[in-house]
């Protein structure tokens, strides 16, 4: 099916102010079951706007305002043709059916980064295999644990809540949820990465986090490659959820990165619509 996505963001500051260079991450990957068939990114008058690809190979808009400002806009306008996709259309390696298993060298070696862990955590709600188990039935439990255990909050603004204060306090946005599942699987010894995109819902199902940016995790399965999973709403991610961008930390994958600069500090508001509508 078509369908078209129209993004709008605004932050009004209330003097003028001059700006960073800007990043926008709103252009959906490359996949099988998408193809983008039109695709336009505005900002403000005069910026200069270049597009490219990053670390992690997300495309990117780079933007340059040479002016002074005090307002800050973008409108993105997308129309897309999606295919259905099962999202558990996979294989997974024999040797990684069951938990607990070792990457191979090659494997280690490129996603070292994606495998290093912080802090121990203690989701208090879900614990850990003690003996051998089945990877998927782990990550299907895990994913509708937190899911089930934590409650929802649209937060479009500030930085994420370590996962750590996300527990204590008891929910949060899908922007927390992503970062406390991706550091979970890494004390699996799992590889996992940070996800933005758009959430769709075709059918009649209602999704948490549906008509805003949203966030995930994937995971790394020998056999399968990266698979989804959307913490916020307890299911893996099928042709419902869009991705924009990837990457380790929630900065790179921030739909709008950027700093504005100021010989005091400017109050500011910020405003956001999104829009996924069926052609």
């Amino acid at each position: 099916m078509k369908i078209r996505i129209l993004y709008q963001t605004q932050y009004a500051y209330d003097e003028t102010v001059t700006f960073s260079l800007h990043l926008f991450r709103l252009f959906p990957k490359a996949e099988r079951h998408l193809r983008v068939l039109e695709s336009s990114f505005q900002t403000n008058l005069g910026a200069a706007v270049n597009y490219q690809r990053d670390l992690f190979d997300n495309e990117i808009a780079s933007c340059f305002y040479p002016e002074k400002s005090s307002l800050l806009q973008a409108n993105f306008n997308l129309q897309l043709e999606v295919e259905e996709r099962n999202a558990f259309g996979f294989l997974v390696a024999q040797r990684a059916l069951e938990l607990p298993f070792q990457y191979e060298p090659q494997e280690r070696a490129v996603l070292a980064a994606y495998l290093e862990r912080g802090a121990p955590i203690d989701l208090g709600f879900w614990k850990p295999p003690t003996r051998p188990q089945g990877t998927l039935e782990t990550l299907i439990s895990l994913n509708e644990a937190i899911h089930d255990n934590l409650g929802y909050e649209r937060r479009d603004e500030g930085e994420p809540y370590p996962p750590a204060e996300l527990l204590t306090r008891g929910g949060g946005s899908c922007r927390d949820f992503a970062p406390l599942l991706a550091e979970t699987l890494r004390g699996l010894g799992l590889a996992a990465r940070l996800v933005s995109g758009y959430l769709c819902e075709f059918g009649s199902a209602d999704k948490v986090a549906e008509g805003a940016l949203h966030a995930w995790t994937e995971v790394y399965l020998p056999g399968a490659g990266w698979l989804g999973m959307d913490p916020t709403n307890g299911t893996f991610c099928d042709h419902h959820h869009l991705t924009a961008a990837v990457g380790l930390t929630a900065a790179d994958i921030a739909p709008v990165l950027g700093n504005y600069y100021h010989k005091t500090p400017v109050a500011s508001h910020m405003t956001a619509s999104l829009q996924i509508v069926p052609e």
